[in-house]
């Protein structure tokens, strides 16, 4: 596998809105800062870029069914990506520094539960979301994605405008099992298979334990080497502690780990590096002084 140059990417988005006093409650999670308080949205993303981040996420995350509902996502879901595409391109036009925007593509029907998804209904949720952030992203990101079929439904409907489809699957915290799995049970190798043959630019992984990432890494360099494949590696873990089968992500502020302060955070990230990583950055509760501790020490 190549070298690559070490890309330090930013940190979680809804605790970061929680910490700044921005309204944030559930249903709508991050997204309720859109419509409310959008210039804390562009204060958060502003904070992972002076930490040293040079991808930003946009906050589009939330803008889904499962959190806003059915009838203010048919009535406002585009409305409310374009706005989160526009939050994030302000924030990187701002910085001194080449920053990208990645837009993110979240799982469409509740993170961490591949039970629920319904690939009848992707073009009807996943095309409000594209539309609106398309002017506005450099890169399309899938993220904590928990089974293969969802990411191949992703991409069959993402419009072909040249730009890099990155995919970021979500694993089982669990540490039983020596081969590193997504949420839906399949192997990382095989999900690293399908994200390959899909032209993937980079695979990630996110919103696990950083105790399972290392494996998953592994894993994936295993198989894009033995590809031959030009695919960088990635990861960007949550804070907090282990989740049960049953969880759904972002159905409440889980308590954060102590030993994942920026000093342990930066242990774990610089496993992955050795590892094969070079897109690292953090997912829920990881925040600018995660990405400052990152920046100063890997790239």
């Amino acid at each position: 596998m190549k070298q690559r140059d070490m890309v330090i990417l930013d940190g979680g988005m809804g605790r970061e809105l929680q910490r700044s006093g921005a309204p944030f409650r559930q249903p709508e999670w991050s997204a309720l800062a859109l419509s409310e308080a959008p210039e804390a949205v562009v204060g958060v993303h502003a904070a992972f870029i002076e930490a040293g981040a040079r991808v930003i996420t946009s906050n589009s995350y939330a803008v889904v069914p499962f959190h806003i509902g059915e009838a203010r996502f048919a009535e406002e879901g585009q409305h409310l990506a374009d706005i989160a595409g526009q939050l994030a391109r302000q924030a990187a036009r701002a910085s001194a520094h080449p920053v990208q925007v990645a837009g993110s593509l979240p799982p469409l029907f509740g993170s961490y539960r591949p039970d629920l998804f319904q690939p009848e209904r992707v073009a009807e949720v996943l095309t409000p979301l594209v539309l609106g952030l398309a002017a506005h992203v450099d890169v399309w990101l899938a993220e904590t994605q928990s089974a293969i079929a969802e990411v191949r439904a992703i991409h069959a409907h993402l419009p072909k405008d040249g730009k890099p489809f990155w995919v970021s699957f979500t694993l089982q915290d669990e540490e039983v099992d020596p081969i590193p799995r997504l949420r839906s049970g399949e192997p990382v190798s095989e999900a690293v298979a399908a994200a390959a043959e899909l032209g993937v630019a980079a695979v990630l992984f996110n919103c696990s334990q950083p105790e399972v990432i290392g494996a998953a890494i592994d894993a994936a360099r295993a198989v894009i080497e033995a590809r031959q494949a030009d695919i960088a590696i990635g990861a960007y873990a949550n804070a907090f502690p282990p989740q049960p089968k049953e969880a759904t992500a972002n159905d409440g502020l889980d308590e954060l780990r102590d030993d994942l302060d920026p000093p342990g955070y930066l242990k774990w990230a610089q496993d992955w590096r050795e590892r094969g990583a070079s897109m690292i950055g953090g997912c829920c509760g990881i925040g600018p002084q995660h990405i400052a501790e990152l920046a100063r020490h890997l790239r």
